[in-house]
């Protein structure tokens, strides 16, 4: 039996010797010159690609080294799940098995997401229809997955993802998800806190527990990202009120069983109140300690603000920039008395070397060109570093409206000491808008309306503008465009071509028309970063074609009309859409010195934004208007001010303030409002966060006071004449554009007023 046994290991171990010996020929050979190259086992892969992964030709010495990096190469690839080599005589075969591809991606059960982003979630962790499928991919998509219902506080979420096989070694995906229900934040804890009360801390955060109004603000929905800035805002809180050694000890985050509700409890360590005991300047300051000792914010006495130390911070590197110190090092040591609740400021800086700007690149932009963002540098290359300038050109390529973001990056010059290199990155936000749509109304009939507006025409920084509105008794065809660098030094100009027709309401009768077709050209000139003075002339043929219901006041108006502008604006309002701090002005001026009218019309408006809180701000605004006829000539009446509605008093009808004029041809007496040569409004409004809304800025209620009125030309300001209302309005960021809706009631009015207490409009403040 043991000679057996013995005879059938020696068989075994033949057998094996033989596979080895088998084997052998892909691995250890001797190097030979290649005739040539087959691949097997392609079915979707070009053969173009494995051959160029090769590291040897036909021609080239092959050895076992150039084999396995052969065989590296191509699992590196990602398209293959087996490699082999196989070599007969002088010939290598390359024997590959495909992974099999995505045909097809889809998705069921989803209601909270779009399919396209979660598509677009997969194709960031490498799942996308075309491309090689494994095991491990179909997991990481997975995840993928839930991760997004995580960050929409759907913990509850469930995923099954189905491989099915088709055809040519591809698979369809399928990912059926169970969504389950919201988790929502039942309860917010702060524990520690003995300065001020939880309900004070809490209504710093933009989480809560929720409210009537959380559909909207989701504020009730839990997000890592959220809580995080809840946690900045909350210790910023502290550190601006003297609490030096305030932090965050932990922060526990529960969910209940069933995922639907979540507590979320902070502990903090408030620490004592400390107070600035002294400031004292440390290190090199280029002989301007004075100049320097100015910059500094914070005051000895005074409790520790972080913010102030900040500040002070960075106006001594903006103020080292100044002067081409790109790389000065600042530094606010703080030197603490626990015993007696004091802290000292040393400031020490040192400014390093001074450089120079080699180069200044722009990424980001596919398609607007780089002239544009360059052009508005103030910093200029081969020039001294200078902080301000940068500043000040970051400031400006924001105001473009281009960009959703901008940055500019100090990067120094390999091999230097004294250059650095300047790196603007922007990420373009689409500038055009498109709207075509139809409407009816018993006074308009059906009309058609079309707009096309283009900020930034073919990355060339020019607008383009075309307003088209076919009503019957409204009709007007504009075509704008502005070029904002008509010369080199900043001179815009703009281009006004239109017509506007004007006939009575079948309500009115009448068959009268008003036709004013007309061109103008604008040019802005910048005196400075934040004043613009626009000058213009214009041409106008007004003809009025008399009938039946034409008011007395537009007779003997057409003629020819051609004004001249000259106006100033200045803006530094933190935000056109929602203000909350800064002042706009505005002063227009037209003069009719030629043609058949002459006239001078000036307007002042003035708009003041206060906060009171980081909820909480008042607005005023104020328009000043007056017109005067030239030559012995009453002032022309199609120039005339309007008054009433919003932007104006609200609670009266748009535009029906002011002297009136008889209609030809009436016999019941009837009038029509035509405006006036001289125009007053006063508006205030105390701007708060909707109900329930918490700190969302995009939903805001306001109570307002107006008060205005619009007189004729003979007429003197009578402040005893003067409309004005009270009232409640909502202000809403809507995907539309900004909604403004009023409820007016009006305190002071006069018989014959027209009220309309609801109005709404679509557009910006006031």
């Amino acid at each position: 039996m043991k000679p057996f046994i013995s005879g059938l290991r020696g068989l075994k171990l033949s057998a094996i010797a033989s596979a080895l010996v088998l084997a052998l020929p892909a691995w250890a050979v001797d190097p030979f010159t290649l005739k040539d190259i087959r691949v097997e086992g392609l079915q979707r892969v070009e053969p173009g690609t494995v051959f160029a992964s090769l590291p040897f030709r036909i021609g080239d010495q092959y050895n076992d080294d150039k084999g396995s990096t052969a065989i590296r190469t191509l699992f590196g690839l990602g398209l293959f799940s087996d490699v082999r080599l196989q070599i007969n005589g002088d010939v290598l075969v390359v024997i590959v098995e495909e992974r099999p591809s995505v045909a097809d991606v889809s998705f069921s059960g989803i209601k909270e997401f779009d399919a396209e982003i979660l598509k677009k979630a997969l194709r960031d962790v490498g799942l996308a229809e075309g491309r090689p499928f494994d095991k491990a991919l179909a997991d990481r998509a997975e995840q993928e997955l839930k991760r997004q219902y995580i960050n929409r506080s759907m913990y509850a979420a469930q995923v099954v993802t189905t491989v099915t096989p088709g055809e040519r070694n591809r698979v369809n995906l399928n990912f059926n998800v169970v969504e389950g229900e919201l988790a929502k934040i039942k309860d917010i804890r702060i524990v520690g806190n003995k300065a001020f009360s939880e309900s004070t801390l809490r209504d710093l955060f933009d989480l809560d527990t929720g409210g009537w109004m959380s559909w909207y603000t989701k504020a009730d929905r839990y997000s890592r990202a959220k809580l995080n800035a809840d946690l900045e805002t909350l210790r910023s809180y502290y550190l601006s009120r003297g609490y030096l050694e305030f932090k965050v000890e932990s922060t526990q985050v529960a969910i209940s069983p069933d995922k639907r509700d979540m507590s979320v409890t902070i502990n903090v360590s408030e620490g004592n109140r400390f107070v600035v005991s002294a400031i004292t300047l440390e290190g090199e300051y280029l002989g301007k300690e004075q100049e320097f000792k100015s910059l500094v914010t914070m005051r000895a006495g005074e409790a520790y603000n972080a913010e102030d130390v900040n500040r002070t911070v960075k106006a001594f590197n903006d103020y080292f920039g100044a002067f081409g110190y790109a790389f000065a090092q600042v530094e606010a040591s703080p030197v603490i008395d626990r015993t007696n609740n004091r802290v000292a400021f040393v400031l020490r800086a040192q400014p390093s070397r001074r450089v120079y700007v080699r180069r200044i690149n722009v990424e980001g932009n596919n398609r607007t060109r780089d002239e544009i963002v360059r052009r508005e540098f103030r910093q200029l290359e081969s020039a001294w570093y200078d902080s301000d300038r940068i500043r000040l050109s970051r400031d400006r390529i924001d105001r473009l409206g281009f960009f959703t973001e901008v940055g500019i990056e100090t990067e120094p010059v390999p091999g230097t000491n004294d250059q650095v290199d300047l790196t603007v990155t922007v990420a373009e936000k689409p500038t055009g808008n498109l709207s075509i749509g139809a409407g009816y109304s018993q006074a308009d009939k059906l009309s058609f309306i079309a707009s096309i507006k283009q900020d930034n025409v073919f990355g060339s920084g020019n607008y383009l503008g075309l307003d088209l509105n076919t009503s019957e008794y409204n009709r007007q065809f504009v075509l704008s465009t502005t070029n904002p660098y008509f010369t080199q030094d900043g001179i815009s100009r703009t281009f006004d071509l239109y017509y506007k027709t004007t006939r009575p309401y079948d309500a009115q009768g009448g068959d009268y028309e008003i036709a004013t077709p007309g061109v103008g050209v604008r040019f802005g000139v910048p005196f400075t970063e934040n004043d613009t003075v626009f000058f213009g002339v214009g041409a106008e043929r007004v003809k009025v074609t008399e009938g039946d219901q034409l008011p007395e006041a537009y007779r003997d108006q057409g003629g020819t009309y051609l004004p001249a502008t000259i106006g100033w604006a200045r803006d530094n309002r933190d935000s056109a859409l929602v203000p909350t701090t800064g002042r706009y002005q505005r002063v227009n001026s037209e003069f009719g010195l030629g043609g058949d009218r002459r006239y001078a019309k000036l307007t002042y408006q003035f708009q003041q934004y206060i906060p009171i809180s980081r909820q909480y701000t008042f607005a005023f605004n104020t328009e000043l208007g007056v017109g005067k006829g030239l030559g012995g000539k009453p002032f022309p009446v199609l120039r005339n001010f309007y008054g009433g509605g919003l932007g104006s008093v609200r609670g009266f009808e748009q535009g029906t303030l002011g002297p009136t004029s008889a209609v030809i041809g009436s016999t019941t007496g009837e009038t029509v409002n035509v405006g006036g040569a001289r125009n007053i409004v006063f508006n205030a409004e105390f701007i708060a966060p909707f109900p329930g809304a918490g700190n969302d800025r995009t939903l805001r209620w306001f109570v307002f006071i107006d008060a205005g009125n619009v007189y004729g030309e003979s007429e003197s300001v009578d402040f005893g004449q003067m409309r004005s209302s009270v009232g409640i309005g909502l202000s809403w960021i809507s995907p539309v554009g900004p909604l403004r809706f009023a409820l007016a009631n009006p305190v002071r009015k006069f018989a014959g007023d027209r009220i309309q207490k609801f109005q709404f409009q679509i557009g910006t403040s006031f």
